[in-house]
């Protein structure tokens, strides 16, 4: 189905980002992350949103600053990496994995004023989380 690929091509040609884009697939951004601890920083303002541990490609820990740790569960529909976290109610928090030159982002799966974030840190350092799960 190429609705949803040709909507996020259009969203992804936000203004100010003039360098080229490249979406990839989950399992490509899985790849990378899983494992890992991935820093997620807002690319407008440059604040860090949170980091988020990889235990395995279903499963991840997530912690905003001064917040406890919420795990997710993810998956990987249409193109999409998504995370039912346990403090949410309602749908899954969905983005579309991109590379923009050699930086890795994400985009928030909505169009208009869709979040973006920029991956500036990718470590093998874990959360310190109480009671983490490992599978």
């Amino acid at each position: 189905m190429m609705r949803p690929a040709i909507a996020v091509l259009i969203g992804l040609l936000a203004p100010g980002m003039t360098s080229a884009q490249t979406l990839i697939t989950p399992d490509a951004f899985l790849d990378e992350a899983t494992g890992k601890t991935l820093s997620f920083y807002e690319i407008e303002s440059g604040e860090l949103v949170g980091v988020e541990q990889f235990l395995n490609r279903s499963l991840s820990v997530w912690r905003e600053p001064g917040q406890p740790c919420v795990y997710g569960k993810i998956t990987t529909p249409e193109g999409r990496i998504c995370f039912a976290y346990d403090n949410r109610q309602g749908p899954p928090v969905c983005w579309w994995p991109f590379m923009r030159g050699d930086q890795l982002m994400v985009r928030l799966d909505v169009l208009l004023n869709a979040e973006i974030q920029e991956v500036r840190a990718i470590t093998s350092a874990g959360i310190d989380c109480p009671n983490a799960p490992t599978s």
